[in-house]
């Protein structure tokens, strides 16, 4: 009888402590579970104007993309979407890469950047990257690169290799980022040739491959023989040098696609920033920002010459570039002065970056109107 009320009190006891196993059970589950989550792969997104194949600016970006995928390796899953309109369909996609669980989006076009900024505010817990805008929150950033630096470069070689004195330019769209691109440009073409013009027309377009050709053949009929461009795809190159003439190549080294005929190229190097910032992610270091990198961080480069340059040109173009590198001196400082002839920028003087971002002016040399 006694033995029976023990196995009584033990089982009571047994009864009472149950619940508390049972939590604590349910506790290491939970624990587990979010152990699980953290080692999950941090997910990637990209948002892209044009193709991966356009070998241009959507080449660069995906080329980017795949750096990071490299040196991050099942640590991160990305994924991208091509062709997205800049406007209504950029914000749906980017919503849906948000609803997907995404941990960060890049958005790769001056367009996403309200769509960017719309959809950052619906989810405040994933990380927004967004390329070539000038908008922020407490989880988007934007970031671009000093391209213009590279233009100037690139835009001297062009200077010493035209015959005519006419330096054509298919220009995507009258906003700063294309007209301060244009302008260093022409300032190189000045440094070598102060005859040479650089005439403009403009696609309206960053991704047509037809515009793009047929406003380079336009230019070419009007008496230029090198062609630059502020485009997505090599179509501007292959018509110059379907004519036996020059071109300057954008985005990517483009006389791997169309010959020594590019006579160089002004690069975009993404690989490091996105390798640091989803790695900033997955650390949980990321803060807002925003970035403009240049010669000097390694985001923005200049191709391997072609054959077809001079050794002297050579020597030009990487004495200015050391110039730019050592922080010395920058394309835009003065004087500069614009189409007319009024000195902007005076002498010793350094325009500070917002002036840079929202430059809306065409420097001497450009033949060329901003206003469509």
């Amino acid at each position: 009888m006694k033995m029976n009320r023990v196995a009584v009190l033990v089982l009571v006891l047994f009864a009472l402590c149950l619940p508390l196993f049972a939590g604590g059970a349910q506790e290491g589950s939970e624990k587990k579970a979010a152990t699980a989550a953290a080692n999950e792969p941090f997910k990637v997104a990209f948002v892209y104007i044009g193709i991966p194949g356009d070998l241009g600016w959507t080449f660069e970006h995906d080329r980017g993309r795949l750096a990071a995928v490299a040196a991050l390796g099942d640590k991160i899953e990305t994924a991208y979407v091509e062709n997205v309109p800049e406007g209504p369909d950029a914000t749906r996609v980017i919503r849906q890469f948000a609803q997907q669980g995404f941990n960060m989006i890049f958005t790769t076009s001056f367009g996403y950047m309200d769509p960017t900024l719309e959809v950052a505010q619906e989810y405040p817990d994933v990380y927004f990257e967004h390329c070539s805008g000038y908008k922020t929150a407490d989880n988007m950033s934007n970031y671009f690169g000093r391209i213009y630096q590279a233009r100037y470069l690139s835009g001297i070689v062009a200077g010493s290799a035209t015959k005519s004195n006419v330096i054509g330019y298919v220009g995507a769209f009258p906003i700063p980022e294309v007209v301060r691109g244009i302008n260093a440009f022409t300032l190189g073409v000045q440094k070598s040739n102060p005859k040479a013009v650089v005439k403009v027309v403009w696609t309206n377009t960053w991704y047509d491959p037809v515009l793009e050709r047929e406003a380079a053949v336009a230019l070419l009929d009007a008496g230029a023989d090198v062609i630059a461009q502020h485009q997505d795809t090599t179509e501007p190159q292959k018509a110059a040098a379907e004519r036996g003439l020059w071109s300057i190549g954008y985005h990517s080294d483009m006389a791997k696609f169309v010959g020594d005929s590019v006579l160089v190229s002004a690069m975009w190097e993404f690989s490091k920033y996105y390798t640091a910032r989803i790695q900033a992610g997955i650390d949980g270091t990321w803060t807002s920002q925003s970035y403009w990198g240049g010669l000097a961080d390694g985001d923005v480069k200049l191709s391997a010459f072609s054959p077809l340059v001079p050794e002297d040109v050579k020597a030009l173009v990487n004495s200015e570039k050391e110039k730019i590198i050592s922080g010395n001196w920058d394309v835009f400082n003065g004087p500069v002065k614009d189409q007319s002839g009024k000195v902007v920028i005076p002498a010793g003087t350094k325009p500070a970056d917002g002036d840079l971002l929202g430059m809306s002016w065409f420097v001497q040399g450009v033949n060329g109107t901003i206003s469509q």
